[in-house]
């Protein structure tokens, strides 16, 4: 479980944007996009991105319904409030034994610490917003965004990378 922690928090300080305009929302999300229908499953995602409570892109699959939405809402906010991926925050609580409302007296009617959440982390700045996928296993949804930016960031001319 330590070795995840750690895992997830270097994802965090290597996933980092220097800008991230509208049209790099709509680019990253058209390339998340891309990545779902490439999935031997063909499982359907909900794929949204946000940036100073501001949604850039926000697309749900046939196959999606309005459950997706809603998670995709309550693993935001879990990044918006704690600044740490949701899959993040729900491994840590899960290591310490305890859950969302147990710890911090917030509801999990409106907070998701489950997988698919990544902070928008802007280099020097710190976050300022989530890239989300809902629609498959928690790890899953995760990955599924940190290889979506890894692949934009690596795309990017040197100057903008982190």
């Amino acid at each position: 479980m330590a070795a995840l922690l750690d895992t997830l928090l270097e994802q965090e300080k290597q996933l980092q944007f220097t800008q991230f305009t509208s049209v790099d929302a709509l680019n990253l999300g058209l390339a998340m996009l891309k990545l779902a229908h490439a999935r031997p499953d063909k499982k359907p995602v909900t794929i949204d991105i946000t940036r100073a409570g501001h949604q850039l892109f926000h697309f749900s699959m046939d196959g999606t319904g309005i459950d997706n939405d809603e998670w995709v809402k309550r693993k935001s906010r879990t990044v918006a409030r704690f600044g740490h991926s949701s899959y993040y925050m729900g491994q840590k609580l899960a290591k310490d034994g305890q859950t969302v409302e147990e710890k911090y007296y917030i509801s999990e009617r409106d907070y998701a610490t489950h997988g698919g959440s990544f902070p928008l982390i802007i280099k020097n700045v710190g976050p300022v917003g989530s890239i989300t996928v809902s629609g498959l296993k928690q790890e899953e949804d995760h990955q599924m965004v940190v290889d979506a930016i890894t692949a934009f960031l690596e795309s990017q001319p040197q100057a903008q990378q982190a």
